[in-house]
């Protein structure tokens, strides 16, 4: 087998690239390793698939947080002979919290003794997302926390909450056409998510059973709320307390998800940004070997709470 160490230097508040490679010489000596360092952003996806159309047996390890995630998963999308995780080292490193005890993810020597996990992709248009898609305030929200994550003090929520408060400033909702179920829903909406993980935003948890192994989304339809209501919507939504709200927030299981926007609108990709005023989500037939340290469970994870 070999392994496969793709480092991402733009990952988090600062560039960790020799701290990553003195871990991985320190514990790796005796293994068919390398490291690879992305210079672009897709650079990780396309060293991810470089390395999955050679056939061989591979376990990569995306060094950086989300984003970095996003990109070897979807390079190795499909490809049976590899499999992937994160070795953490990003701002959010969302994705992994779903685990008991995220932080053995940056724990090298517990990493390369894994046990690992079939999970699905969810397809937005032409790319992939392996944790949470989102349209709205939070879409604009979330893809905003780069702007403010390498800013004395504002790391990992403290980042997520600066950008709620200049986005719930700039506006609230806007008018969209959603597909779900067999349903249209037609109006105006402050966010839709559509969740494959657990967590995003630096610690957001909107449904705490979302299973990224049951071939279907977890959605969640926002509606119109005043600048008034944001606090305590938001307070509730990020704990996974949704069902508290059932005037306000909509709940869905599918696999197929349309949302028609009046104009080209940001859309969150596991904290990366794309715009589009079209967008189908829906369960890639693509899946993605995901490998965790042995001692590690995700399944029936307590909720949060507040």
């Amino acid at each position: 087998m070999k392994h496969l160490f793709i480092i991402n230097p733009a990952a988090g508040s600062r560039d960790r690239t020799e701290e990553y490679r003195k871990k991985i010489e320190a514990v790796c000596g005796s293994l068919d390793y390398r490291i690879e360092v992305s210079q672009a952003p897709g650079q990780c996806r396309d060293l991810a698939k470089a390395a999955a159309q050679t056939g061989e047996e591979y376990r990569i390890y995306a060094c950086g947080g989300d984003g970095t995630l996003n990109e070897v998963a979807s390079g190795a999308a499909g490809y049976e002979n590899v499999a992937v995780t994160a070795f953490a080292g990003g701002s959010g490193n969302d994705f992994i919290r779903m685990f008991d005890r995220p932080e053995v993810f940056s724990d090298l020597r517990q990493l390369l003794d894994a046990k690992e996990d079939t999970f699905d992709l969810i397809r937005c248009n032409d790319d992939y997302s392996l944790n949470i898609c989102s349209v709205g305030l939070d879409a604009r929200i979330g893809t905003d926390v780069s702007r403010y994550k390498r800013l004395p003090l504002l790391h990992g929520f403290r980042a997520y909450a600066a950008s709620t408060v200049v986005n719930v400033i700039k506006g609230i909702s806007e008018h969209y056409v959603i597909e779900v179920n067999g349903q249209v829903i037609d109006g105006d909406k402050t966010m839709i998510c559509a969740c494959n993980g657990r967590f995003y935003g630096g610690g957001f948890n909107p449904v705490p059973d979302a299973d990224p192994s049951d071939g279907l989304m977890d959605v969640l339809v926002v509606e119109k709320v005043s600048r008034l209501q944001v606090p305590g919507v938001v307070g509730k939504y990020k704990a996974g307390r949704y069902k508290e709200l059932p005037h306000l927030v909509r709940h869905y299981r599918t696999d197929r998800l349309k949302v028609i926007c009046d104009k080209p609108t940001p859309v969150n990709l596991d904290g990366e940004l794309r715009t589009y005023q079209e967008v189908e989500f829906s369960i890639a037939p693509e899946k993605i070997r995901f490998f965790y340290p042995k001692t590690l469970t995700w399944q029936n994870k307590v909720p949060a709470t507040v």
